[in-house]
């Protein structure tokens, strides 16, 4: 049986974007049939970005333009946007199946599987793309998912602690209100794409919240309080805007916890905690 590592590393590398979604499918479902398994196979590679095309143009965040929703143009970089979301996610989950090869095997066939999911929906909206003449690569976009991705590299703890409980997460809380712009404009092919990221995000975010926990037991570390101090530390907020409960307790968070975060970002607000990683795992 071969090892899954290299393949997931070649795949995380590769530039080609429908290139890179048949490879995921190819591993995942060699890992179905019982040919890849998770044996160790040389070290984990330490590179500062994943594979992706030559475009879209990366800027700053603040750099992204502003088009308006209500031309063709500013409606296809919404969906541009989106697109590249799936991407990015598509490399953030192969990444936590690559690189934390210290848990268990379900680890690695959860986030896999995630990474499947993904580049469905990237292909799903990249065809929506193209039926309004447009191509992934046509708008400029930004690199902050990636970048949390590198700097919780280290530690699979602080992946799912900052990118499936915190950036994924916000998703659940913004698609309901794009799905309604978009069903104002009568697109109901884009709306039944958006029911399926909908869908499948809530069970991404879940996945990392079990692991999430998982590790935190491991560790013999309290879960909402360190997770606190860590959103002071990376200065993250779980609550800008509408904040979808319903969808966020299907995927794992607790009333109680979302009440005790939503307490704690007021209070950040007057006063910010400061402190390293280190410290915020150690207290």
């Amino acid at each position: 049986m071969d090892s899954i590592y290299p393949f997931l590393e070649a795949v995380l590398l590769a530039e080609d974007a429908v290139e890179k979604c048949r490879l995921t499918n190819e591993i995942y479902q060699a890992r179905q049939a019982g040919r890849l398994g998770c044996l160790a196979a040389g070290a984990v590679a330490d590179f500062r970005f994943a594979g992706r095309p030559r475009r879209p143009l990366l800027v700053p965040p603040a750099q992204v333009r502003q088009r308006k929703m209500s031309t063709k143009e500013g409606y296809a970089a919404m969906l541009h946007a989106i697109c590249h979301i799936e991407f990015n996610a598509i490399n953030l989950a192969l990444d936590a199946a690559y690189r934390f090869r210290l848990l268990p095997e379900a680890f690695a066939d959860d986030w896999l599987r995630v990474a499947k999911e993904e580049a469905y929906h990237f292909s799903l909206m990249r065809g929506r793309l193209n039926d309004l003449g447009y191509d992934y690569g046509d708008f400029e976009a930004h690199n902050h998912l990636w970048d949390m991705a590198y700097k919780t590299a280290f530690d699979p703890l602080l992946r799912m602690a900052l990118v499936p409980r915190v950036l994924e997460a916000r998703g659940l809380d913004v698609t309901p209100g794009i799905r309604a712009k978009v069903a104002q404009r009568g697109d109901d092919e884009t709306c039944a794409v958006l029911d399926i990221i909908y869908r499948d995000e809530v069970g991404h975010v879940q996945i990392g919240n079990y692991w999430y926990q998982y590790l935190c037991r491991k560790r013999g570390l309290e879960p909402v309080a360190l997770f606190r101090r860590l959103l002071s530390r990376y200065d993250l907020f779980v609550f800008r805007g509408y904040v979808n409960l319903e969808a966020r307790e299907r995927a794992g968070f607790s009333r109680f916890e979302l009440a005790m975060l939503e307490d704690f970002e007021a209070s950040l607000k007057v006063r910010p905690m400061q402190g390293s990683w280190q410290q915020a795992l150690s207290r």
